[in-house]
C-alpha cells in the first residue's frame, strides 16, 4: 500500500515466529504436529518468582507507572547480578530495563546508527539481528562461520570485515541458532582484534549465559577484556534461564550516554516495562538459583539425544553445541532428493516444508539464519516428545528418494 513506509521493504517477517504460527494453525485444524520452532523453555516459571509477582499485585506495587528505564529496585538487582556473575560494575544510570531483550537491542541500534553505518553480525545469527539493523538505517555485514569451525568467528575474518564505517559488532555466545559458545581463549582472540579498532562498539547478547554444558565457563567480552568496557553494551534478560519468556523483561549495562539515549527512545515509544514483571525479575535475579543446574542437566540430556538421533538420519550432519537449547544440523545430504509428495528438495525451506507435511514436525529452515542448507531445532521441549520428533525426522529422511 502506498502509505506504508519504504523501510518495510528492507525487512522480512521472523522465520521462527512464522513456523511457530503455522504449527499452531495445523494443530488447531486437528493435525498431529510437534513444534520445535520456538526458543522457549518448556519448564514453568519457578514458584518463588510467581509468588513475588502475586505479592506485588496484592501490595499495590504493580498498578502504577514505574521509571521509564526500569524501577530502582530492579536496577539494583541487575547491578548485583552483573557484579556477582560477570565481575562488571554498573551504576543505576548505566542500566536500562526494557520489554524483552529484543527491545534492548533495537533501542541501542536506533540510538546509534546513522545511514551507511555498518554492523558486523557473525552468521549463523538470530534472525532478528540484520532486520533490526536495516530498520535503524544501517547495513548488516555478515561474517560467515562453518560447521568445521564450530560456528565460531575466526579473528582474521573479523579483522577483514571491519571498515571505517563499522559501528557495532553483535556478539552472541552461547548462540541462537547454533548453540556455539566461545571458550576463554576463543573469546580473547576476538577481543584482541576489537582492541585494535577503537571505533567499533560491542553489543554482547548474553541471553543464554547460564545455559552452558560440559564444564565450559562463560565469559562476557567486557568481563574478559576490561579495555572494552566503555564501548560495550552487555545485554541480558530473564527469559531463558528463568523460564520467563512471556514476562518480557530484558536489560543491559553500558556507557551512560548510550543508556540515556536508549531511555529517551523508550520514553517516546513504549515507556516503562510492565511493573509486575519487573518485581518478578527482582526475585529471579536475587532469589534461589538452584533450579538452573537441574534444568541444564535435563537440557544436556536432550541435546545429546538430538545429536545422536539426528546423526543417524540419512543426509543429516549434526554438530554438538556447547550451550543454549538449539541444534543446527546440516541437511545438505538431503538436497536434490525427492520427498514423498513427489517434490524435489531444492532448498532447506523445501526440506522443512515437506518434513512438516509428511511427518508433522515443525522446525525452522537455516537460510534466514544466514547459513544453509540447514535447520534449527529447539530442544527445550519434553524429552519423550523430542525423541518422537527425531524418530519422525529419521523416517522422513529414510523415505527420500
Amino acid at each position: 500500500m502506498a502509505f506504508l513506509a519504504d523501510r518495510l521493504a528492507r525487512i522480512k517477517p521472523s522465520a521462527t515466529i512464522a513456523v511457530t504460527d503455522k504449527a499452531r494453525a495445523l494443530k488447531a485444524a486437528g493435525r498431529d504436529v510437534i513444534g520445535l520452532g520456538a526458543g522457549e523453555p518448556d519448564f514453568d516459571t519457578p514458584d518463588n518468582i510467581k509468588e513475588a509477582a502475586i505479592k506485588a499485585i496484592r501490595d499495590g506495587k504493580a498498578s502504577k507507572y514505574t521509571a521509564v528505564d526500569g524501577m530502582p529496585e530492579l536496577k539494583a538487582a541487575i547491578a548485583r547480578k552483573f557484579k556477582r556473575e560477570n565481575e562488571l560494575v554498573y551504576k543505576p544510570s548505566q542500566i536500562i530495563v526494557c520489554t524483552g531483550g529484543k527491545q534492548v537491542l533495537y533501542n541501542a541500534l536506533v540510538a546509534t546508527i546513522n545511514p551507511g553505518d555498518e554492523v558486523i553480525i557473525p552468521a549463523p545469527y538470530w534472525v532478528s539481528y540484520p532486520d533490526m539493523v536495516l530498520l535503524a538505517g544501517g547495513e548488516p555485514v555478515e561474517v560467515a562461520t562453518t560447521m568445521e569451525s564450530g560456528f565460531k568467528m575466526k579473528p582474521e575474518a573479523l579483522e577483514k570485515a571491519i571498515t571505517p564505517k563499522t559501528k557495532w559488532i553483535i556478539f552472541n555466545s552461547p548462540s541462537n541458532p547454533t548453540g556455539a559458545a566461545y571458550t576463554r581463549a576463543e573469546l580473547k582472540a576476538v577481543t584482541d582484534v576489537l582492541k585494535r579498532h577503537p571505533h567499533v562498539h560491542v553489543m554482547s547478547d548474553d541471553m543464554y549465559e547460564h545455559l552452558v554444558y560440559d564444564d565450559l565457563k562463560f565469559f562476557s567480552p567486557a568481563q574478559l577484556e576490561p579495555a572494552l568496557y566503555e564501548r560495550t553494551l552487555t545485554v541480558n534478560g530473564v527469559s531463558k534461564a528463568y523460564c520467563m519468556t512471556g514476562w518480557r523483561i530484558g536489560y543491559a549495562g553500558g556507557p551512560e550516554p548510550l543508556i540515556k539515549a536508549m531511555a529517551a527512545i523508550q520514553s517516546q515509544s513504549t515507556s516503562n516495562p510492565t511493573a509486575v514483571s519487573q518485581w518478578a525479575a527482582v526475585e529471579a535475579l536475587d532469589g534461589p538459583q538452584d533450579f538452573i543446574p537441574e534444568h541444564n542437566r535435563i537440557f544436556k540430556e536432550r541435546r545429546d539425544l538430538c545429536v545422536s538421533m539426528l546423526n543417524q538420519a540419512k543426509g543429516i550432519r549434526c554438530p554438538k553445541p556447547e550451550g543454549a537449547f538449539y541444534v543446527y544440523p546440516s541437511c545438505r545430504g538431503a538436497i536434490g532428493k525427492i520427498a514423498p509428495t513427489g517434490k524435489k528438495l531444492v532448498t532447506d525451506e523445501d526440506f522443512v516444508s515437506e518434513l512438516l507435511e509428511a511427518e508433522g514436525v515443525a522446525v525452522v529452515q537455516g537460510t534466514p539464519f544466514g547459513v544453509g542448507p540447514a535447520f534449527r531445532i529447539s530442544y527445550a521441549t519434553a524429552t519423550t516428545v523430542l525423541e518422537e520428533a527425531c524418530a519422525r525426522i529419521q523416517r522422513f529422511c529414510g523415505n527420500l528418494k
